[in-house]
């Protein structure tokens, strides 16, 4: 007989704790060196409070790791800013380009930031109750906009992986989430940008798919 995946009830918490996960990450504001545009004013954030907590993820992984099994899991990232950029998560895109993922926010306000192979961005603003879908081939990101934490439920397939390389490489995404002057959010040109060759955009939408 086939040996099946047990079962498991866990429970999501208001602050956005995971019952029964299986892994954490938590990440520091130092620990997000590289990720801002505004290089000296992460510097002078990082020298008062680079201990800080900046978000952490909790997650469910299941005993098997195959196309038919999830990944679940929250993430709360808290709110802040350097210079004008709001705080955000690292991002990735999948390391099986064509699985996708499910994002739900709990509490707060954030942008669910996504940027095509192509450097085509489609930034979607979140609040209680909201759903993203982030399909296939999107690279992706959380962004807190708002003044508390921004928490969310993702949920992915299990043999997606994370490639966190092709924001770094590229020099961040195309565009940042910028605070606009009047309590906004806005799109702002990133100006370390560097787009990505025809023959890498191939790669990751045909020789990278599952």
């Amino acid at each position: 007989m086939r040996n099946l995946t047990t079962p498991r009830l866990l429970n999501v918490s208001p602050g956005g704790d995971l019952t029964g996960y299986t892994g954490a990450k938590r990440s520091l504001i130092v620990d997000l060196k590289g990720l801002f545009a505004r290089e000296e004013a992460f510097d002078r954030l990082v020298a008062e409070r680079g201990r800080d907590l900046a978000y952490e993820v909790y997650e469910f992984r299941p005993d098997r790791v195959a196309p038919h099994e999830l990944v679940f899991g929250t993430s709360t990232l808290h709110a802040g800013k350097v210079g004008d950029e709001f705080f955000m998560t690292r991002g990735h895109i999948h390391t099986r380009t064509d699985r996708p993922e499910i994002y739900f926010c709990h509490a707060g306000r954030g942008v669910m930031h996504m940027e095509a192979p192509d450097g085509n961005t489609n930034p979607i603003e979140m609040t209680p109750g909201s759903v993203v879908y982030v399909p296939s081939f999107w690279i992706h990101r959380s962004v807190n906009v708002g003044e508390g934490p921004f928490i969310t439920t993702f949920c992915y397939p299990a043999d997606a992986g994370q490639d966190y390389d092709i924001i770094e490489r590229s020099g961040g995404m195309r565009t940042l989430i910028v605070e606009d002057g009047d309590g906004r959010w806005a799109e702002d040109t990133n100006p370390r940008y560097r787009p990505r060759s025809e023959a890498e955009q191939r790669r990751y939408l045909t020789e990278r798919a599952g």
